[in-house]
């Protein structure tokens, strides 16, 4: 059971996720934060010091849950193969669950691009999941279920595509079925490496 405190924390980012995703960053403002969650602005200020923290617990909240879920997927699965795929799968359900919120994500590239300490907390865990997949490709090398590559080269193409798609999914979420589109990609990839 959550204390009080963590419900109020656990309002103000979901009112925070849905006002930037609906209107941007710049154009929120605390005070609508603090309105959609139904919390003064001493509550916000003092969970959160700034807008802008705000929006870094929310990139980290998205980019390390589905760091964990990778990781999950991965010691599941019986291969390396068989993990991509499974990853692959989890997509639709990230693209289903998403649906309206991945502006978000283009809000957190946006911020990125002029702000330091958002372009650190963005391309930390992307580093770390650059990481994640060459030792996936080590891996799949390793057990013989994929050819030998190079494994940095590999994992950099693979968070390539996933980026893209995402973007795709983004700027047009009726252009396709992404989830779908995301697994015949992989098993593009799979066949061209395995």
């Amino acid at each position: 059971m959550r204390s009080k405190a963590e419900e109020t924390r656990e309002r103000i980012l979901a009112a925070a996720e849905e006002c930037f995703a609906r209107q941007g960053y710049e154009a929120t403002g605390v005070a609508a934060i603090c309105q959609r969650a139904g919390v003064s602005k001493g509550a916000f200020f003092h969970h959160f010091p700034t807008k802008q923290a705000v929006f870094l617990a929310l990139l980290e909240r998205w980019l390390t849950g589905l760091e964990q879920q990778l990781e999950e997927l991965r010691h599941a699965a019986p291969t390396i193969p068989e993990a991509m795929l499974r990853m692959a799968a989890m997509a639709r359900q990230v693209f289903e669950v998403a649906r309206g919120r991945l502006p978000i994500f283009l809000e957190f590239l946006s911020q990125a691009a002029h702000d330091p300490k958002v372009w650190q907390a963005t391309i930390t865990p992307y580093r770390r999941y650059r990481v994640f997949f060459a030792r996936l490709m080590e891996a799949g090398v390793a057990e013989g279920s994929l050819r030998p590559i190079d494994p940095e080269v590999a994992a950099h193409a693979i968070l390539s595509m996933a980026i893209g798609l995402v973007l795709q999914a983004t700027v047009d979420p009726d252009g396709a079925d992404w989830g779908q589109v995301v697994y015949q990609s992989i098993q593009m990839v799979l066949e061209g490496i395995g």
